[in-house]
Order: C-alpha cells, then sequence, then structure tokens
C-alpha cells in the first residue's frame, strides 16, 4: 500500500525501508536473523526473520507493524524450511498498538 500524501517525486513505500533498517538492527544486535531480502509476494511485502523461538518472532512482527507509515492489516506467517511451497503456513493477524485505528 503506497504512503498517502506524497509527492509525484516521493518513494511511495518508504515503510518497506523503515522496516528493512528496523530488522538490520535487530540483526546487528543478534535479537533475530533477517533470513533473506524483503520482497514483494502477489498484493503483499513479506520480511523473512528466523533465528530464535517463535513468541520473540512474533513480538517482533508486532513491533513492525507498529511502525510508522506500516499499513494496517499486516500479518506475519508462521512456517518452517519444510513447507512444500512458499507462503505456506499458519497466519497471525499482528494486533494494532493500542489508540492506532486500522
Amino acid at each position: 500500500m503506497a504512503t498517502p500524501g506524497l509527492t509525484e517525486d516521493e518513494y511511495a513505500f518508504p515503510w518497506i525501508e523503515d522496516v528493512g533498517d528496523f530488522l538490520a538492527d535487530l540483526d546487528e544486535q543478534g535479537d533475530v536473523q533477517e533470513y533473506d531480502d524483503g520482497e514483494e509476494y502477489g498484493e503483499v511485502y513479506v520480511f523473512f526473520i528466523t533465528g530464535t523461538r517463535e513468541e520473540v518472532l512474533l513480538a517482533v512482527a508486532s513491533r513492525v507493524a507498529a511502525l510508522d507509515g506500516v499499513p494496517a492489516g499486516a500479518f506475519a506467517m508462521v512456517t518452517d524450511d519444510d513447507a512444500e511451497e512458499f507462503g505456506m503456513g499458519r497466519r497471525v493477524d499482528l494486533p494494532l498498538p493500542a489508540g492506532q485505528d486500522g
């Protein structure tokens, strides 16, 4: 989803770079590992994180969903290397922080 209110020469998806920077910082700190670069998949943008327990990864995903500019409706897919196909797994809708409307 493009960020509303941008001028014609501004990048329409600055939140993607913000999320990438956020995850890179966590990776450098050793909190999680970025498995791969983010990429567009259908009508969603996917970021890949690994390297710790599921609860920690879901907490990180919730923090990502709360970053300024991230579109409402963010979700996590819990999967593993044995998934038969990309995008397969358990979908976890990420709640909006208190006081933020979707």
